[in-house]
């Protein structure tokens, strides 16, 4: 989120603070009701995507009830809530006093806060006793709770609430609290959930690309966002040893390849190139390129990475050419540095014309190109 933000703020010149961002972004939850969670956070799995294409959330309530509901145990109960909240099916509430509890979650206890409440206002337990009664369902404590059971039918009869109601809502709650969740718990996750899929749905570029940076050691997360932002019709650029960062960045609504993401590129050598590019400006062929780095830190296999991903290709789209002749580019390369160490120049050369070495031409091969 924080990497999404800066590239926000680069480009669009937009600066968000997350506790301000509005929790009724239409643009968000239609993207829920899409199932276009991949690349967010919690919701992403696939059985997730398929309830939210069935739930349509349109508030945070109905997310943080997902969330909660998304486990083994109140899984069981997602069809309901799907089917109470559309209105095919009618929510039923044991007793008056327990509807304003309930009636958020469509007559479901999802929550361990309802638990608790129910029992608060249902049998005048304390806050304190409350939490001792959600704590011995939880766990099953058996003992506990057959204490538990007259101390709370007697307390509702106080209420006005008949015996039998109230051992029906009192074994609701037992079966409910063997796998309820804590709501503020959910509620959390799930506001950063809900702002994660705020900037995908409003700065896809920008979102994609913090994604895919805060994933590169993971390349089948990488491909995944890679095919996610075709569907969304975002391009992603290949790398590109002149425009590439060692992040994945988002550029006029595409996404340029991050060179860190490439295997065998050490961050070390990423900034060395990057570096070397904004001082002394674009590198013009791959004998240039060589020429003008340090060897030390950008060596051969890192050479081999940047030509086998495609670095070069704005410069030289042969790659099958360029590795049968590395050899000859790290040769031409140590020369032209030994050249400038010494301070050699051509004579006959006019400005620019880049000394007496010149660049050898490579061995013609096949072309291929994979990425």
């Amino acid at each position: 989120l924080k990497t999404a933000i800066a590239y926000v703020k680069e480009n669009h010149g937009l600066e968000y603070h997350l506790d301000d961002i509005p929790l009724d972004d239409e643009k968000t939850y239609l993207l829920y009701q899409k199932g276009g969670t991949l690349g967010t956070f919690q919701f992403e799995s696939e059985g997730m995507r398929k309830y939210l294409k069935e739930l349509k959330p349109n508030n945070i309530n109905d997310l943080i009830a997902m969330n909660a509901l998304f486990r083994p145990g109140p899984m069981q109960f997602i069809p309901n809530y799907i089917e109470r909240k559309h209105g095919r099916e009618k929510a039923e509430y044991d007793h008056e006093l327990v509807r304003e509890i309930l009636e958020p979650t469509f007559g479901i206890m999802i929550y361990q806060e309802q638990i608790m409440n129910v029992a608060q206002k249902l049998a005048g337990y304390s806050l304190g006793g409350a939490d001792l009664l959600r704590r011995a369902m939880g766990k099953k404590k058996h003992e506990v709770m057959e204490m538990e059971k007259p101390k709370f039918i007697e307390g509702a009869k106080q209420n006005g609430v008949d015996e039998k109601t109230a051992l029906s809502i009192f074994e609701k709650m037992q079966m409910f609290a063997s796998y309820g969740f804590n709501k503020s718990h959910s509620a959390a996750y799930s506001v950063v959930a809900y702002h994660t899929m705020f900037f995908k749905a409003n700065y896809p570029a920008e979102y994609m690309a913090a994604a895919m940076s805060h994933n590169m050691n993971d390349i089948k997360k990488v491909a995944a966002f890679i095919e996610e932002c075709q569907k969304m019709g975002i391009e992603v650029d290949a790398p590109n040893i002149n425009t590439a960062h060692g992040k994945f960045v988002a550029k006029e609504s595409r996404v340029q390849y991050g060179m860190s993401a490439i295997k065998g590129v050490g961050s070390s050598a990423i900034a060395h190139i990057v570096e070397e590019r904004d001082t002394n400006g674009l590198f013009q062929s791959v004998f240039e390129f060589a020429s003008r780095i340090d060897l030390r830190v950008c060596n051969r296999k890192t050479l081999e990475s940047l030509i086998q991903a495609g670095a070069f290709d704005t410069l030289n789209d042969n790659r099958a050419e360029l590795l049968l002749g590395i050899d000859d580019i790290l040769a031409y390369a140590h020369r032209k540095q030994e050249e400038e160490r010494l301070n050699q120049g051509n004579l006959f050369g006019g400005a620019g014309s880049g000394g007496i070495l010149q660049e050898p031409k490579l061995k013609p091969a096949a072309k291929w190109n994979t990425l």
